[in-house]
């Protein structure tokens, strides 16, 4: 479990899944992804970060308000598919329900989970990625201290050739050797 000022970064519960669900069925926060999810799709993912988290011991964190103790949706590190050009790498992502949006959660989860990545896992760099045109996502990781070089953009392997959302950023940021990211 992480714990900032406003949240608190923990294991997934059954009663997720439902608002989770929600969260992955909304157009506004799936913009960016190929398509909303079902609800069974919806709740198999859900399964699949549970399990990571559960056999790694960090993964993607549900994240939860402290102010209110409800669920808004997942923030935390994920390996990436071996499938991306630049794997093996670690991901920071994000994905909060459309009501958590711009209160500055994604950077204050993100954060802390950077912090962990580097002070505990002691891994020594950190990637986020996303569409090309995400501009709000694009704004948390510059927040969070990550670093874009247009070299490293790519064509992502699981979207057909003309897709609007083809085209994706890398983001990346180092471990300093026990300085706080961001």
């Amino acid at each position: 479990m992480i714990e900032t000022k406003r949240l608190i970064l923990r294991l997934w519960k059954k009663e997720d899944y439902k608002p989770f669900a929600v969260i992955n069925a909304d157009p506004r926060v799936m913009e960016y992804f190929p398509k909303p999810l079902s609800q069974t799709e919806s709740d198999q993912l859900a399964t699949r970060i549970q399990t990571d988290l559960e056999k790694q011991g960090w993964g993607l964190w549900a994240a939860m308000e402290q102010s209110t103790e409800q669920f808004i949706g997942f923030i935390g590190l994920d390996p990436v598919s071996p499938s991306l050009p630049f794997a093996p790498a670690t991901e920071v992502g994000w994905r909060l329900s459309f009501n958590s949006w711009g209160k500055g959660y994604a950077t204050e989860g993100a954060t802390a989970c950077l912090h962990y990545a580097f002070q505990t896992l002691e891994l020594p760099e950190i990637v986020s990625f996303t569409a090309e045109n995400n501009l709000r996502s694009r704004r948390v990781m510059e927040r969070i201290g990550m670093h874009h070089d247009p070299q490293d953009d790519f064509d992502h392997p699981k979207l057909p050739e003309g897709h609007p959302l083809k085209r994706h950023v890398l983001y990346r940021i180092t471990n300093q050797r026990g300085k706080s990211p961001a």
